[in-house]
């Protein structure tokens, strides 16, 4: 299996859907997380205000941060090869890079009810 790591801007949270004015994007992000999450396919999220030594980790990462900032956040990042910036991928582009079935991202399916910080209590 693929592993697909994203490493995002500074959040209230581990996922950044809290507060009075939720990102739709991060809404979406999320939920397709939760939903791979719960089939058994897991993605890396890492926050420059939580896991600063990840951003520090990962050379190509850190590279990209350096020269342009963090205006270059997002960052995909697929069996260590940064594969997009600046934006989440989309559904499709989940789908295609982690190559699983689509039912597998869609919110009609089961998934981790764990909550929205996977049972961290942070929302």
């Amino acid at each position: 299996m693929k592993k697909m790591s994203i490493f995002e801007q500074a959040m209230c949270c581990a996922t950044g859907v809290c507060g009075p004015s939720v990102d739709p994007d991060l809404l979406r992000v999320s939920t397709v997380i939760n939903n791979l999450a719960g089939n058994g396919v897991f993605v890396d999220r890492y926050t420059l205000s939580s896991n600063p030594q990840a951003f520090l980790d990962n050379k190509s990462v850190n590279e990209i941060i350096s020269k342009d900032g963090v205006d270059s956040l997002p960052i995909t990042v697929i069996n260590g090869e940064v594969i997009k910036i600046k934006a989440y991928p989309t559904n499709d582009e989940f789908i295609n890079l982690l190559e699983v079935p689509a039912e597998l991202i869609s919110s009609d399916k089961p998934r981790n009810q764990s909550g929205c910080c996977s049972g961290g209590g942070c929302c």
